[in-house]
């Protein structure tokens, strides 16, 4: 008792974990209840996310090169971005959902549970027909490491797991920030997912295409660019946009760890500026 009193984020930590643990268990098994639909969705979630890809294809098949980036260059930044998000997506994408609650008063009921009510959003009707996308964003990088000439060192290979678990970290941060941002506008899921669907988009192509001022904005203010541009560009031997120095292709899990702080900090202080819907 006296170590679980000496260390209540750990064990907040720790509670918070069983109960997503418990609840995604809960919503898996409901899922292969219906093994065909679960098929059939996923595969759905699949062909609906590769059509971005496809759409890229197409481009290529009118020009050589994007922005200075050949093919395989593109598919690799649409890989590490498809893939991050996607995995984010599926632990976390639920909380898009909040604003719904916060408008009808389900959001009580969850406070009343005694388990953390991040966990209970997060982890509610979780979505297992999500690893379609993350399937397809796995492929595509495949392909594009496969095509791709470049010359491998320790550094790079260690960047390539570091850079999708960071910038899962960094994509279930804007997660859970535009959620705590429901608090207050209540119907600002689309809000949401300009940063978060949006962002991954805007991630799937070269900073060269974007204006200095955007690139500016998703690298200084909401750090999306340290989740592939980056790091990706360091294992490409590209040049950094805006004359970063090349240390920053290694600074993707110090700003995953400052956006969770923040995207939690911001969830405190929404979660505690809630009201209920009233009578």
């Amino acid at each position: 008792m006296a170590d679980l009193a000496a260390d209540p984020a750990g064990n907040r930590l720790v509670e918070g974990l069983r109960a997503y643990r418990l609840i995604a268990a809960m919503w898996i098994r409901s899922t292969m209840a219906y093994r065909a639909s679960f098929v059939m969705t996923t595969a759905g979630s699949f062909v609906a996310t590769g059509l971005d890809f496809v759409a890229i294809l197409l481009m290529f098949s009118r020009v050589d090169a994007l922005g200075g980036y050949a093919l395989p260059e593109i598919a690799f930044l649409y890989g590490l971005s498809a893939t991050s998000f996607g995995l984010a997506d599926l632990t976390i994408g639920s909380m898009e959902r909040l604003g719904r609650r916060v408008r009808d008063g389900t959001l009580d009921v969850l406070l009343v549970r005694p388990a953390p009510v991040l966990a209970q959003v997060a982890a509610d009707r979780f979505a297992l027909r999500r690893l379609g996308r993350v399937t397809q964003g796995a492929l595509v990088l495949g392909w594009a490491l496969a095509r791709l000439h470049v010359d491998w060192t320790p550094l790079k290979l260690l960047l390539m797991p570091v850079m999708l678990v960071s910038g899962c970290a960094i994509f279930c941060a804007v997660f859970v920030a535009g959620a705590a941002f429901q608090f207050v506008a209540q119907d600002a899921s689309e809000v949401q997912n300009a940063f978060t669907y949006g962002g991954t988009t805007l991630l799937q192509y070269p900073p060269t295409v974007f204006a200095k001022e955007l690139v500016r904005g998703v690298t200084f203010v909401l750090p999306l660019a340290f989740v592939n541009w980056l790091p990706a560009l360091y294992v490409l031997g590209r040049p950094y946009p805006l004359d970063l120095p090349r240390w920053t292709g290694f600074a993707p899990p110090l700003v995953a760890v400052a956006c969770c702080a923040l995207a939690g900090a911001a969830w405190r202080v929404g979660l505690r500026s809630y009201r209920s819907t009233g009578n």
